[in-house]
């Protein structure tokens, strides 16, 4: 079961701390995705006394949809349940992270760790495809290996039967330290033609635009494209047709005043910590007059209603 996508589709990263619903409902009125993901969230904390601090993580809105919830952890049995209850809250598919490299996740055998725990992965895997119980689609994000490319991993997955398949052009060990190899992915394709047909094979990695995605797609025979920091230079950046670097000053920070409006709105109750919204700062105002001087002043706002007033003397 897979959603009816036109290919190459495009996706919009998780990314923790970045990807919210407010991030999401923002890049949607600029330039809607095919599919949005989540941050990723942790079952083993939403099925314990922590899931009150996490809960905001999986928040939706009608805006946003079709999204994909992503979830990682450790506890089979906690995938199981997680997996049901974010498909009735409405999440389009379920997809499991195995490709995070963070140090401290991967030191607790999570996520890019699971290439060193196979068996825990399929285990993971077929935990989430009980909770799914054939309603919505199932996916995977990994990386290409460990310290080096291991295209025993990618194949290993692909056996599990699931719908799609992420594939970040990079090992764990290399982070972002290197350019993404598109030509592993090609080969995780070619994989994929012999073990899993139907699966869809997604490729992530530098992608700078949308028409940069087409032609990597097509060079590279991929269902999709997976963009990530490149949403920081341009919140238009899925549209053929960018208006970003044509826009005025004004409209760009109107744009960035919105965004903190939504917060304040959307966490009412300070769910979510509101400093997190100076780093967004970067994706307003780069390019724009003395920039940097700016985004100082933004950083020492001590509220949001403080960075509103910079903002405002901004385009008044």
């Amino acid at each position: 079961m897979m959603l009816n996508l036109i290919k190459p589709f495009f996706v919009l990263a998780p990314m923790d701390d970045v990807t919210d619903t407010v991030f999401r409902q923002v890049i949607a009125d600029c330039a809607k995705p095919d599919l949005f993901f989540t941050e990723f969230v942790n079952v083993d904390g939403l099925q314990s006394k922590g899931r009150p601090r996490l809960i905001h993580k999986v928040a939706l809105t009608q805006k946003e949809k079709p999204v994909v919830a992503q979830i990682w952890g450790k506890v089979p049995a906690n995938y199981e349940k997680t997996a049901a209850e974010l498909v009735e809250m409405g999440f389009a598919g379920i997809d499991i992270n195995m490709g995070c490299p963070d140090k401290t996740i991967v030191k607790n055998g999570c996520c890019s760790a699971l290439i060193n725990d196979r068996d825990l992965a399929v285990a993971i895997i077929a935990a989430v495809k009980r909770g799914v119980n054939g309603r919505v689609p199932v996916s995977v994000k990994i990386r290409t290996g460990w310290n080096e490319v291991d295209f025993t991993w990618p194949e290993l997955i692909l056996e599990q039967g699931i719908d799609m398949l992420t594939v970040h052009g990079r090992t764990t060990k290399e982070m972002s330290k290197v350019p993404a190899r598109w030509n592993d992915i090609a080969q995780i394709a070619k994989i994929r033609d012999r073990v899993a047909p139907t699966t869809l094979i997604v490729g992530n990695g530098d992608v700078e635009s949308r028409v940069h995605g087409e032609q990597l797609a097509k060079q590279y025979k991929l269902d999709g494209i997976m963009i990530g920091r490149a949403i920081f230079t341009d919140p238009y950046i899925f549209s053929k047709q960018s208006p970003w670097k044509n826009m005025t000053e004004k409209d760009r920070l109107r744009l960035f005043k919105k965004h903190i409006e939504l917060f304040q709105q959307t966490y009412q109750n300070r769910e979510r910590n509101w400093q997190g919204l100076k780093r967004m700062a970067k994706v307003y105002v780069h390019g724009i007059e003395n920039a940097s001087l700016f985004r100082d002043q933004l950083m020492r706002s001590e509220s949001l209603d403080g960075m509103l007033e910079v903002i405002e003397s901004k385009i008044s």
